[in-house]
């Protein structure tokens, strides 16, 4: 799994842990074995020097590799057991005619170097990255294309460009095999085409979003990773995508962490299958200045992913946990995602709700709950009732105040109501809000006479009833001016 300089050894015998090999033999043996909860096909490469064990994981046969079958494979040595191994190694079978030695050969040179970088090219690799947006897709392309220049036979299975001008330029030189289109529920969509994939029977196919699930009736797979799978069997190498939080193990963790369900998942094993896994790192801020910028999602989500998935603190989280998924430590990773499932659930039993109007010091009130909210690692919400526009509200100020809560990681929200108090209370009890923050009142006396009684006391009263607790912030720019 991880990038490594071609070396060559001509003999097994000569191969020792941690060498990264070229090596030649014959499969002189089989066999099943169990890897933790999981299984491998074992496939023993001999040569009449030594032997090396060539592990595939979570397969129990691999197409073209059976007693008899002479191949070339690269990859890095391990030591298992008190044997030598490769795991998930890039091959190529040799037909039983082939004469490796090259005497003979009537190849012309151009078409040798090419068949070379398609070998080197065979097998599956994978981006990994921690949340979309973090340039798998882009990393994708590029290896591509540098494998293209190369000589390699590169065509693009699926893309997701998300109309993305930069994603659309890199794909652009790049063959497309055409998508399959089907219809699902009156609705018209478009799947990667498998066997149009197989008939063009390319060296490398560039795949996006392995955790993909296909639209019922499209394929032969209910899932795209089982389409790469195939791909693989049938000898095509493979370059892929897929975020973190859609592996089986992380799913549950990341929906606790984050409050996004997540509906599409890959085994665990498939991943760890490949020959090379690729972490596209990128730091939560610069994500979050991403998406603000609308280079992620169209400007519609991005005040939702802000303040749900692309909240700072769950991107930290998955950065983390990728990290941990390529250290390649089982136990450490299931403790870990344990510490998580309780610290999740430690902060979900807090919520806080701000309420605001575009008044002075209302800005000032928005930061000092998003610093309390922090302070006992609890969601925001910034509730604005829209039906009683007041002296001093302003749609640019309503504008500011919603970029702010953004830019806060807080979640916005308009209601429509006459009753201000009732829809504040009936909103936070409906949404297991446990404290409210409101701004100290504006009003004199007597204007609180006619309307019924201070807003403040009515939200105090209500939300008691509740078990909600109420902080009173004094609004210190309004304070200032009275003053």
């Amino acid at each position: 799994m991880s990038t490594c300089e071609i070396s060559q050894a001509t003999r097994l015998g000569d191969v020792r842990g941690q060498d990264s090999v070229t090596v030649t033999g014959t499969i002189c043996a089989t066999r099943v074995i169990a890897v933790g909860s999981g299984l491998a096909c074992c496939c023993v490469l001999a040569d009449g020097t030594g032997e090396l064990d060539l592990l595939f994981l979570g397969r129990t046969a691999v197409a073209g590799l059976t007693v008899g079958t002479r191949c070339g494979i690269h990859g890095v040595v391990t030591a298992r057991g008190g044997r030598l191994a490769v795991w998930n190694p890039r091959y190529q079978v040799f037909p039983a005619e082939d004469d490796q030695t090259g005497e003979g050969s009537e190849q012309p040179e151009e078409s040798a170097a090419a068949a070379r970088v398609d070998a080197e090219a065979v097998g599956f690799r994978v981006y990994l990255s921690a949340a979309p947006g973090a340039g798998k897709t882009i990393a994708m392309l590029d290896e591509g294309r540098r494998l293209s220049a190369q000589g390699a036979d590169v065509v693009i299975a699926f893309l997701e460009d998300h109309d993305r001008p930069l994603t659309q330029a890199r794909a652009s030189d790049l063959e497309t095999v055409p998508r399959r289109a089907c219809e699902y529920h009156g609705a018209r969509f478009e799947e990667m085409d498998l066997d149009g994939v197989l008939r063009r029977r390319p060296g490398v196919v560039l795949v996006d979003e392995l955790a993909h699930t296909n639209v019922p009736g499209s394929g032969r797979h209910e899932k795209r990773w089982q389409d790469v799978l195939e791909l693989l069997d049938s000898g095509v190498a493979v370059i892929t995508t897929v975020n973190i939080q859609h592996l089986e193990s992380v799913a549950d963790t990341a929906e606790q962490i984050s409050g996004v369900r997540v509906r599409e998942r890959v085994p665990d094993w498939v991943v760890r299958r490949a020959d090379q896994i690729e972490f596209v790192d990128s730091p939560p801020e610069q994500l979050r200045r991403r998406l603000l910028r609308g280079e992620i999602y169209p400007a519609g989500q991005v005040s939702q992913a802000l303040t749900h998935f692309f909240r700072a603190s769950n991107l930290t989280a998955f950065r983390e946990l990728a990290r941990r998924f390529l250290a390649d430590d089982e136990e450490e990773l299931v403790r870990h995602l344990a510490r998580l499932r309780a610290n999740a659930g430690r902060g979900a039993t807090e919520r806080m709700l701000v309420s605001i109007t575009p008044v002075p010091g209302a800005e000032d009130m928005v930061r000092r709950a998003a610093r309390m909210a922090a302070g006992i690692e609890a969601d925001l919400d910034v509730v604005h009732v829209t039906s009683r526009p007041g002296p001093g509200h302003s749609a640019d100020g309503l504008a500011r105040l919603r970029d702010l809560a953004a830019g806060l990681g807080a979640t916005w929200h308009d209601l429509d109501s006459d009753d201000l108090v009732g829809a504040l209370v009936e909103y936070a009890k409906n949404e297991q809000v446990t404290q409210i923050v409101v701004g100290s009142s504006q009003r004199n006396r007597w204007q609180e006479l006619i309307d019924g009684g201070s807003i403040v006391g009515r939200v105090s009263r209500l939300a008691a009833r509740a078990g909600i607790d109420v902080h009173i912030v004094a609004l210190r720019e309004a304070r200032a001016r009275l003053g």
